[in-house]
C-alpha cells in the first residue's frame, strides 16, 4: 500500500534530534512563551525575509489575530468586507466572519485553483477594505496582479499561506513576505508541520506585531498587565522545538516534491485525468498534487482496490457548508464543478521512486 502521506516516516528522520531537543526542553522548566519559541519566531522571519514573526496556536487563529489587530489599528472596524476566495478550506472564512468581518467570495480560475483576477473588481464594492489570497495546495496566488488592485484600492493584503511554507515568486520573495500580513499553519500535514497544532503571523509592520503579540496572549503586555481584550492563542514551547529541528530541511523537502510533481506532470498520461497546472518555478511546494476526474467515487475506489491512497481537498465548498448557511444561496459553478472533482494523490518527501513510478502506471492504467 502507498499510503497519501506517512507522518510516522516523515517524521521519523528527526527522531533522534527531536529526543535530544526534547531532553533539553525538559531541563529548562520554562513551557510557555520560552526561548524556544523565542528563537523559532526569529529563525523563520528570517526564512521568510520579514522583520516579524508570532507564534501562534493555530493557522484559524493567525488569520483571526491578524484582522483583530488590524481593528485595533483603526484599519478595519465591524461590517467591513473581505475579498476572498470562494474555493479554499472552511478556516479562511471562518477567520473574517470570527473576527467581526463579512467574507465576499471571489470565483474560482480552474486552472490555477485561486481567484478569478478578472473578478475582483466586480465583486468589491466602498465597504471592502483588505484581500485574503489563498496560496491552496503550495501554489502562489497572483500575487502581482493582487497586490496592483489592493494599491489602487487601498486594501490591506493578508496571505492565507497555511499551505506554502518555502514557495517563493520569480524575485525570489517567499510565501509570507509578498503582502501586509502572512498566516501560516502549522498543523501536522504541512510542508513544515508540528506533531501537533500550531500557527505563526509574519509581517514587516512592527505595530502590527505588537498587538498580535499582546492579542495572543490575553491581550498583555506584561505579566498581569492586560491593555487589550485577547485571547490564549501561543505556540506551544515544545512544537517550537519540533519545528526549529524541522525548519533546516524544509527547502530540501520541498525540492523533492517538486521533483515528484514533475514526474507526475511529465509521465501521467489519460485523457480520464486532468493534472494541475506548473510552470516548473518555485512559486509551487505542492503541499498537495490535486487531479480532478469527473468519476470520482469509482477512480478513489480504483486507487484503493491498486494499493494507493487518496483524499478529497475539499468535498463541499465553504459557500456550501451548513455552518455557514448565510452563504448557502451563493453560486460559484467553477467552484463548485472543482469540489465534485478534485482528488488528491500521494505527495510526500519521503515517497520513493519506485512508489512514484507505481502511482503514475497505476493512474495511467485507469
Amino acid at each position: 500500500m502507498i499510503p497519501f502521506l506517512d507522518l510516522h516516516q516523515v517524521n521519523l528522520r528527526f527522531e533522534g534530534e527531536f529526543k535530544a531537543n526534547y531532553e533539553e526542553f525538559l531541563k529548562s522548566g520554562r513551557y510557555i512563551l520560552g526561548e524556544h519559541l523565542q528563537l523559532f519566531e526569529k529563525e523563520f522571519a528570517d526564512y521568510c525575509g520579514t522583520l516579524e514573526c508570532i507564534g501562534v496556536g493555530n493557522g484559524l487563529d493567525a488569520l483571526r489575530l491578524i484582522l483583530e489587530a488590524y481593528k485595533e489599528m483603526g484599519r478595519l472596524g465591524a461590517g467591513d468586507e473581505v475579498l476572498v476566495s470562494s474555493n479554499t478550506f472552511i478556516a479562511t472564512i471562518l477567520a473574517i466572519k470570527q473576527a467581526g468581518l463579512k467574507p465576499l467570495l471571489v470565483e474560482t480560475d480552474p486552472n490555477t485553483y485561486n481567484f478569478k483576477i478578472d473578478d475582483l473588481a466586480q465583486v468589491a464594492t466602498q465597504k471592502t477594505k483588505a484581500i485574503m489570497p489563498v496560496h491552496l495546495y503550495g501554489q502562489l496566488s497572483p500575487m502581482e496582479d493582487i497586490n496592483s488592485f489592493a494599491d489602487k484600492n487601498g486594501l490591506l493584503v493578508i496571505e492565507d499561506a497555511a499551505q506554502a511554507h518555502g514557495a517563493k515568486d520569480v524575485h525570489g520573495k517567499f510565501a509570507g513576505n509578498l503582502g501586509d500580513a502572512a498566516a501560516f499553519s502549522f498543523y501536522p500535514s504541512k510542508n513544515l508541520g508540528a506533531l501537533g497544532d500550531g500557527g505563526a503571523v509574519t509581517t514587516n509592520d512592527t505595530k502590527l506585531a505588537e498587538i498580535v503579540r499582546k492579542l495572543r496572549n490575553y491581550g498583555a503586555s506584561s505579566k498581569y498587565i492586560n491593555e487589550l481584550p485577547g485571547f490564549n492563542s501561543r505556540l506551544d514551547e515544545l512544537q517550537a522545538v519540533f519545528l526549529r529541528t524541522k525548519l533546516p530541511y524544509l527547502d530540501a523537502d520541498n525540492k523533492r516534491r517538486m521533483q515528484i510533481a514533475a514526474r507526475y506532470l511529465s509521465e501521467i498520461n489519460n485523457e480520464k485525468i486532468s493534472l494541475p497546472m506548473y510552470s516548473g518555478a518555485t512559486d509551487h511546494v505542492f503541499h498537495l498534487f490535486v487531479i480532478r476526474v469527473k468519476d470520482r467515487l469509482e477512480f478513489m475506489e480504483y486507487l484503493k482496490d491498486h494499493g494507493v491512497g487518496s483524499l478529497i481537498h475539499y468535498p463541499i465548498p465553504p459557500h456550501k457548508q451548513p455552518a455557514l448557511k448565510e452563504l448557502n444561496q451563493l453560486s460559484f459553478p467553477l467552484c463548485e464543478q472543482i469540489h465534485e472533482e478534485v482528488v488528491s494523490i500521494p505527495m510526500s518527501p519521503v515517497m520513493m521512486d519506485n512508489e512514484v513510478s507505481q502511482v503514475i502506471s497505476i493512474l495511467n492504467d485507469y
